[in-house]
């Protein structure tokens, strides 16, 4: 983790956090994360997270508060090493999707936590590949 405490926050927690009746768990977490500043997104999360906007109000609001967070750029290594995360995934007869593979690429570049919701991140800390188990919080 990195000395500042930085954590990504993955879509699946946001979208627990965000959704009108969502998880108090979530929401708590995510909050705390932002209050703290340590909070942090990348590109792909972005994308997930504002194709779900509603209207395009939503999207500028949502799109101008992702945009204030910390931001974990994707670097041709970051893809070379999320290729290295899922052949060796799929070596160990795990399959994950490629957008999870890839936050988890970027979560270890930058030395974060990783905060979701999503059995795939626990799934590939158990089979070694990425953050260790104790990198990788969910919020379920």
């Amino acid at each position: 983790m990195r000395a500042d405490g930085t954590t990504l926050i993955d879509t699946s927690a946001w979208i627990l956090a965000l959704r009108p009746g969502g998880s108090r768990v979530a929401r708590e977490v995510v909050g705390q994360a932002l209050a703290e500043g340590t909070a942090a997104t990348t590109g792909i999360v972005m994308l997930e997270l504002l194709s779900g906007a509603k209207t395009q109000k939503e999207f500028r609001e949502l799109h101008e508060d992702v945009k204030a967070l910390i931001q974990l750029e994707t670097t041709q290594q970051t893809w070379e090493e999320a290729c290295r995360f899922a052949y060796t995934l799929r070596r160990k007869g795990v399959t994950v999707p490629a957008t999870d593979v890839l936050v988890m690429t970027v979560a270890v570049e930058g030395r974060c936590t990783l905060l979701h919701a999503d059995q795939h991140f626990e799934l590939m800390a158990q089979h070694g590949v990425g953050l260790g188990p104790d990198e990788v919080r969910s919020v379920l």
